[in-house]
């Protein structure tokens, strides 16, 4: 199950990725994440639900050289965070999955999931990541 529903998709057949949910202006045809009900750019509320490429370009990332918090925690000393350009449009943030000596600007990454955790029930929650294609 998500982290939090209407941010990304998991995929319903094996094989396929999972997705980021985004929105598609359908008047001047910028694409945004999160989704968004009226368009930055043009202020059209002429938006559609749209899922997301789940590949892009690392634009910029971080170390962050402390314990991670929450659903970051990981036990080690700290955690990567980064932007990524998709290659249809928005720039996300995202934990990032490697260490310090993983990433380069520029780099192509994809998008997985990743559990951060279990619900009540035993079930694991999952929440997007982005990682280095190989």
């Amino acid at each position: 199950m998500p982290y939090e529903e209407g941010y990304f998709l998991i995929p319903e057949r094996e094989g396929e990725p999972p997705r980021l949910l985004g929105s598609l202006c359908r008047t001047c045809g910028e694409r945004f994440y999160p989704r968004r009900e009226t368009c930055a750019k043009c202020l059209s509320y002429e938006t559609e639900d749209v899922p997301l490429c789940p590949r892009g370009t690392l634009y910029t990332w971080t170390f962050l050289h402390v314990p991670g918090f929450g659903e970051h925690r990981t036990g080690e000393d700290g955690y990567a965070a980064g932007q990524i350009d998709l290659y249809d449009g928005p720039r996300v943030q995202s934990v990032l999955i490697g260490g310090p000596g993983d990433f380069r600007i520029g780099m192509a990454m994809e998008m997985t999931l990743a559990e951060v955790g279990q619900d009540k029930e035993g079930r694991s929650i999952l929440m997007y990541r982005f990682r280095p294609i190989a």
